[in-house]
């Protein structure tokens, strides 16, 4: 069976393949790996390939399953993690020069329960350093590009694990979510990504960047992939303080009646869209919805215009707090110390972290220090509470809510220099990270550059928000 065969199928047609006896687990690896083989030089999508640790257990895998032994239900699922979550034995740098050679001696929870799963780990994905961007350009390993575009950026800060998926180099990935960071890249990339509900998916072994809005998610070919996915990896973990206890995602889809669903359109957003194709693969969106029967409304979320600032004063807060760790001592390269602790500190960060990392680092150092952290940090911690209460209003009138993903299609490489503009780029995302709410990006009906859809849940609504998109994609003519 030829590789693009096996590659272009979604992880529910590839269980049917096994189970069927069509190809095996090593086969359907070897068909990755030979995509990986032809285009990684051009795409660059891992930090790290771990050929022979995947081959191993695709062979044990296909053991089993000669013995006739039960099947797990991520068999046949081939996985990329982003390289900010911990894989026990391969290197997690974060995509920084800090954590370069560094090998974490566990996996983080998420992994745990893809090995007990059945699935296969292919290797780790490529990243803006310390998952802070929109492009995965700001990685110390050099940029990812889009598969659909090489000239374009794939989105961040989880591109790699977008592209991987776009590309097929994998069926499924991990990506992590801080203020956009599934949603955008699965946007620029034409595949779907998920952010869960802050704490339905355990943190552990996950590298903080912002510790209040971090969230582990999916990145798969199709709604009904990343729901089984999620049904792996989520759920409550005593190992994370911030883990939601009582949340479950083993239930199958339920019939939504689209006669009674209402999906709000936040009128705000729409002033945000800078792109014409954006717009027009969004108003079409919404012309197909209703033609469906699905009653769309108009609904107000007047504190957004604050949400970008709010956000890039809050992460910084949090970052900087949360890289202080990473001072070139007890990770990474061994570095000169003799000059003292004190200078070897300065030196060894100022040598090793690159341009977008500093930058948030001393801003957020900033804004947390005497005299100025009740005049930003407080303030923006008010902005987030305003920002609830407007979704809650919002939710009052509609069951999810619908927004553009981006404000553009994929820009080119090299095209967005001033930091300011680049986190423009998150103006639709960054409201639902400080909420704590769902969301999952779809790609819209565009013939050209994907143009992302982002559906918006109630707080823990997961399965909900799950069961109206898969149902809306269906409606947009992209399958499951």
């Amino acid at each position: 069976m030829a590789p693009a065969e096996l590659t272009g199928r979604s992880f529910k047609q590839i269980r049917t393949g096994l189970d069927q006896r069509e190809f095996s687990v090593s086969e359907l690896l070897g068909a990755y790996l030979h995509n990986i083989d032809q285009r990684e030089s051009v795409v660059h999508v891992f930090l790290h390939i771990d050929r022979a640790g995947a081959e191993a257990a695709a062979k044990h895998l296909d053991q089993r399953l000669t013995l006739g032994e039960a099947r797990p239900p991520l068999l046949g699922a081939v996985v990329a993690v982003k390289d900010n979550i911990a894989v026990r034995g391969l290197p997690m740098t974060a995509a920084s020069r800090i954590l370069e050679g560094y090998l974490p001696p566990y996996d983080a929870t998420v992994v745990s329960r893809l090995r007990a799963a059945g699935a296969l780990i292919i290797g780790k994905t490529n990243l803006d350093e310390f998952a802070m961007g929109s492009s995965t350009e700001h990685s110390s390993f050099g940029p990812t590009t889009n598969p659909h575009d090489p000239r374009r950026v794939p989105g961040g800060s989880s591109g790699g694990s977008a592209a991987a998926v776009a590309a097929g180099f994998c069926n499924l990935a991990l990506g992590s979510d801080t203020g956009g960071s599934i949603r955008q890249p699965a946007a620029f990339c034409g595949v779907v990504g998920m952010r869960p509900t802050y704490g339905a998916v355990s943190r552990y072994g996950l590298i903080a960047l912002a510790s209040s809005m971090d969230v582990i998610g999916p990145l798969a070919r199709s709604v009904a992939d990343a729901r089984t996915l999620l049904s792996v990896i989520g759920g409550y973990d005593r190992a994370d303080s911030t883990s939601v206890p009582h949340f479950s995602w083993h239930r199958t889809a339920s019939s939504v009646d689209l006669t009674k669903l209402r999906i709000g359109i936040p009128t705000e957003y729409g002033e945000g869209i800078t792109d014409a194709e954006v717009k027009k693969i969004f108003n079409k969106s919404r012309a197909l919805l209703e033609r469906a029967g699905i009653t769309v409304v108009e609904v107000g979320l007047p504190t957004t215009r604050y949400a970008v600032p709010a956000y890039y004063v809050i992460t910084p807060a949090e970052a900087s707090s949360n890289l202080a760790r990473y001072d070139g001592i007890r990770f990474g390269p061994p570095g000169d110390h003799d000059f003292g602790h004190g200078r070897a500190y300065a030196r060894l960060r100022g040598q090793r972290f690159g341009p977008e990392p500093k930058r948030r680092i001393l801003l957020g150092t900033f804004t947390l220090s005497a005299g100025y952290a009740e005049r930003y940090y407080h303030t923006a911690q008010r902005v987030r509470t305003l920002l609830r209460q407007d979704f809650m209003a919002a939710f009052a009138k509609a069951d999810v809510l619908l927004t553009p993903a981006t404000p553009t299609t994929a820009f080119l490489l090299g095209s967005i220099q001033d930091p300011v503009s680049m986190y423009r780029q998150d103006a639709f995302m960054v409201a639902v990270s400080l909420a704590g709410l769902p969301a999952v990006t779809v790609p819209g009906p565009a013939a050209g550059l994907p143009v992302g859809l982002q559906f918006i849940g109630q707080h823990k609504h997961d399965n909900h928000l799950l069961d109206v998109v898969q149902r809306c994609r269906v409606i947009f003519g992209g399958g499951e």
